[in-house]
């Protein structure tokens, strides 16, 4: 149980720290401030090491990881072109990343709810994608 449930736990956040890169590419280009643009830079450069580390983690239990689900992914580029596509601001790219921001937060913290008995270091990983996504809703506020 305690393997089944520290895999499955690797695989959401596999797959959240990719959606999180993914949101962030597709925004990034469009920011105008430099500073928003510098705060998204970092966090992505920061989502990619977190990555490489659950890809080690991963690859020692043998298994593949997982991409983020087909349809949040669709919904997702959806939203952000739909919305772009009426108002391209930095208050509007903050409003996106906050949203996927706090999604990944809820859906995270359902996780480590439902794979209790998964080993503390994939816990660790999970809390401290977490406190990444929390952290950058944080640095993003003056952009809303």
């Amino acid at each position: 149980m305690i393997e089944q449930d520290t895999i499955k736990l690797l695989r959401e956040c596999d797959a959240g720290v990719k959606m999180g890169i993914k949101s962030i590419s597709e925004v990034i280009d469009r920011v105008e401030s430099s500073d928003f643009r510098k705060i998204l830079t970092d966090n992505k450069l920061e989502h990619e090491k977190l990555e490489a580390e659950i890809q080690k983690e991963l690859i020692r239990f043998e298994d593949a990881g997982k991409d983020p689900n087909f349809m949040a992914k669709s919904m997702s580029w959806m939203k952000t072109n739909v919305m772009l596509g009426l108002n391209d601001s930095d208050k509007t790219i903050a409003d996106l990343i906050t949203d996927g921001c706090n999604m990944g937060v809820k859906s995270l913290n359902e996780y480590l709810n439902d794979y209790k008995a998964a080993e503390e270091f994939a816990k660790d990983i999970t809390k401290r994608l977490i406190n990444l996504e929390e952290r950058l809703t944080v640095d993003i506020r003056d952009y809303l």
